[in-house]
């Protein structure tokens, strides 16, 4: 017998299907069945895009703004972004080492697959982001995870890190505030790190799509504020999904060399080519526009973390740290695991949110996912309703464990 002609690529052996999108796969399912569904899993601001923005996208259809645009972005929203990180952050790129993308996660897509060759290895903090191991796999390439810890304040230790660098690796990944655990990295935090990666020649890609939701009084940083020096091999990736509420309008943008961006705009040329046209002209009235909607937004989310994380600590078995930044609550229920529900053991993460899912009606996703056990990652991408209507169920599932 010949090989199957659906035999898949080999590299797909090892990419694992992202657990968040599952689960909100489940959870919408259930809610379109009419079920009385509390959703904590969306990593989705609930709400709408600033007028605006929208209003934006309305002039550029009328005006018949619907055809094909350069793959790296038009020339006003490439100027745009770099006006933006020129004022907002204190970098310096040109509009030509801007590539505009298809999303944040595509701009990651992009970075790993023009950089990595098989055995090529990049560095990545746990807990992470679900998808940048897959993507480095994706590419061929192997991550390498180095463990923070939730007493560390998700920390990394300069000591690891210099110890995981090695002669194959090409990049190191920076996500500060943190998905799933909301941390921020502090800039002393950054200038240890850059001590570190000054000793060694590889890349650094710093995903800042939760930048404009922080928490603290300090303004963001990024490690190319703390170390100006590591710019010219420092990728800055962003977008305008958190912060303007714009999920649906899958636009993101990556800054940095102009040898690598010219390279991910191969990448992008032969997969989806210029991101949507209209999209574009939104994405210019959302950084050039009134900031007060997204300024509302954050000190809603801020209320709602309040509410949240106290409630979380008031049930017996679960321990949770207030983030500083994102929209995610990362709770520690390692004490919940071993404990039996009508008699049958809780084995992880997993099954703790399969229950949770199936009983209690309320969708959070295992830590298990983010290389972290032990936890669930909770949005308060919903109501204040929504959170005391959860939170009530959360108390009531755990009340019931033996």
């Amino acid at each position: 017998m010949g090989n199957s002609p659906f035999r898949l690529a080999r590299r797909l052996r090892e990419v694992r299907p992202s657990p968040t999108l599952s689960l909100l796969a489940k959870a919408k399912s259930l809610a379109a069945q009419g079920v009385d569904l509390v959703s904590f899993a969306a990593g989705e601001p609930d709400f709408d895009t600033p007028e605006h923005v929208k209003e934006a996208a309305i002039a550029a259809l009328r005006a018949g703004f619907t055809k094909y645009t350069a793959t790296a972005g038009i020339p006003e929203l490439r100027a745009a972004i770099a006006n933006k990180l020129k004022r907002e952050n204190g970098l310096s790129f040109a509009p030509e080492q801007v590539l505009v993308s298809c999303g944040a996660k595509q701009s990651l897509y992009n970075f790993f697959q023009a950089l990595l060759s098989e055995g090529d290895e990049v560095v990545i903090f746990a807990p992470y982001w679900v998808s940048y191991p897959e993507m480095v796999r994706l590419a061929d390439g192997t991550p390498v995870i180095i463990e923070t810890s939730e007493e560390d304040g998700y920390v990394p230790d300069p000591r690891q890190l210099s110890r995981a660098l090695s002669a194959r690796t090409r990049a190191v990944v920076l996500n500060s505030p943190t998905n799933p655990t909301g941390a921020v990295l502090s800039r002393q935090a950054l200038g240890r790190i850059a001590a570190v990666l000054r000793g060694h020649d590889c890349l650094i890609v710093t995903d800042d799509i939760y930048e404009k939701l922080l928490y603290l009084p300090e303004p963001f940083a990024d490690i190319a504020n703390v170390a100006p020096d590591l710019l010219p091999r420092t990728v800055v990736v962003n977008g305008f999904s958190k912060a303007f509420s714009m999920t649906g309008f899958r636009l993101g943008y990556a800054a940095g060399p102009r040898e690598l961006i010219a390279a991910m705009q191969s990448v992008q040329d032969q997969s989806t080519s210029n991101p949507t046209s209209f999209a574009q002209k939104a994405a210019v009235a959302a950084l050039e526009g009134p900031q007060e909607p997204m300024e509302r937004m954050v000190a809603e989310f801020k209320s709602r973390r309040d509410r949240l994380v106290s409630g979380l600590n008031a049930i017996e078995g679960i321990r949770c740290r207030s983030p500083e930044g994102a929209f995610y609550c990362f709770p520690n229920v390692e004490p919940l695991i071993g404990r039996r529900f009508k008699g049958q053991p809780i084995t992880g993460s997993m099954h703790l949110s399969e229950l949770l899912l199936g009983e209690a009606k309320v969708a959070a996703v295992p830590g298990l996912a983010f290389g972290a056990e032990g936890y669930l990652r909770l949005s308060f991408c919903t109501s204040r309703e929504a959170i005391e209507k959860g939170l009530s169920r959360i108390s009531e599932l755990v009340a019931a464990l033996a």
